[in-house]
């Protein structure tokens, strides 16, 4: 069916116009109602400027060739029109302008935001099913970054994906870091969920080559902190006249005899204390993160807590276990409490996982396995990063050593031997 087009050329005020300057000359494609805007990257004067015929004054010799171009751009925008016909391609003005700029035109062309959104909604209907709050919040930021670096590096607001490319990346990992600067383990985060996305084009056909194929991912080796026996102790027998700060250094404390994280400890209920296999109370229950099952018999510490808030806990918090802030509200307290009981460390409330899984468990010889099923980990791996051994441990497995070889009939007559040999330089 035939479609009603027009072609107009006209003159657009931009904010930063003066009287006496020239006014820039743009043209509107019209399809059936719908039109585009093209900057012709020409300006006029407006009492130069002829409206009806859409062109400069042709009686001044000097707007000859500039009415010219005028010209052979709206040839262009005929010629592109015929090539559409040809192609056997919905003439719209889109269309149209693609081809004016050199793109490709493709109706079933895939667009990166839209993809990106998509998948986003997806998740969104699954949370609690597959995916936890924080992890749907991860990527609605990154989301947002994406959005962001577009604008920021090509002036739109989305992208075909068949314009990703390794130097795509690289300038949107320039962008995290000075822009919006995250330190490169946070950068390497937000392009490993992008990463996802790319994955999914990929899988689902519409990329033939994966931007990321040569990109290092690798992130940087972290010195976790952790809380030594003198600091817990220091926060465990602090009085504090303060409600707040003492609901704080409670819950944080129960993390750091349990493992629990923040989100764990939030959604705690008394229906996940069970009596394990070997008669005692355990917790057990899915972790917030992963949905990996995580299996912990509880410390002496760690049951004082939990009776502790069963007799002052009101009835209005039902099944939980502790009155637990938001994580922005315990993380400030928690600097409140370093400073009041003189531990010179900037705490977070994820500094109590990795207390437990280093200065509670694995300092005091309890195997990294055994550790690897308590935090609910997927891999022995991702234990390690958390299970920084301490210099005590070390010191401990070097003792064990010796005295193995000493037992050994050799180890002796070698350290006899040396001690009655004398070495003598001429």
């Amino acid at each position: 069916m035939e479609k009603s087009f027009g072609l107009l050329f006209f003159l657009k005020k931009q904010r930063a116009y003066k009287p006496g300057e020239g006014m820039s000359i743009y043209m509107r494609i019209t399809v059936d109602s719908k039109y585009v805007e093209v900057s012709t990257k020409r300006k006029c004067e407006p009492s130069k400027w002829n409206a009806h015929a859409g062109r400069a004054n042709n009686k001044l010799e000097s707007y000859k060739e500039f009415n010219a171009y005028l010209d052979t751009l709206q040839q262009k925008v005929f010629e592109a029109k015929r090539k559409l016909l040809e192609l056997d391609k919905d003439v719209n003005p889109s269309n149209i302008k693609d081809l004016l700029i050199g793109n490709d035109v493709d109706e079933n062309k895939r667009m990166l935001m839209k993809i990106f959104a998509y998948h986003n909604e997806q998740m969104q209907a699954l949370v609690g099913k597959e995916y936890s709050a924080g992890t749907m919040q991860r990527y609605e930021v990154s989301l947002r970054h994406t959005l962001s670096f577009l604008e920021w590096k090509y002036k739109i607001k989305d992208i075909d994906i068949k314009k990703l490319d390794y130097e795509f990346l690289k300038e949107y990992e320039f962008w995290l870091k000075t822009v919006r600067k995250c330190d490169h383990n946070t950068t390497m985060k937000y392009l490993n969920n992008f990463r996802k996305i790319v994955n999914i084009c990929i899988k689902s056909g519409w990329l033939q080559r994966d931007p990321f194929l040569g990109f290092n991912m690798a992130k940087r080796p972290v010195d976790r902190v952790v809380l030594t026996e003198t600091e817990l102790n220091a926060l465990a027998q602090k009085e504090f006249s303060i409600p707040r700060l003492a609901i704080v250094r409670d819950v944080f404390l129960f993390s750091c005899f349990s493992g629990l994280a923040y989100a764990d400890v939030a959604n705690l209920k008394r229906s996940d204390i069970v009596i394990g296999i070997d008669g005692e109370k355990w917790i057990v229950c899915k972790r917030q993160k992963t949905r990996v099952p995580a299996r912990i018999p509880l410390l002496p510490a760690a049951l004082d807590l939990i009776a502790k808030y069963e007799k002052e806990l009101p009835a209005s918090f039902g099944d939980h276990v502790f009155p637990v802030f938001s994580n922005q509200k315990m993380n400030a307290y928690l600097k409140e409490i370093a400073d009041i009981c003189g531990v010179h460390k900037t705490l977070t409330y994820h500094i109590a996982r990795h207390t437990f899984a280093t200065t509670v468990t694995l300092s005091n010889g309890v195997p990294i396995e055994t550790v690897s099923k308590m935090l609910g980990h997927r891999s022995l791996r991702t234990t390690e990063h958390y299970a920084k051994i301490l210099d005590k441990k070390i010191s401990e497995d070097m003792q064990q050593l010796i005295k193995r070889l000493q037992k050994k009939e050799s180890y002796p007559s070698y350290i006899q031997k040396n001690k009655e040999e004398e070495f003598f330089l001429d």
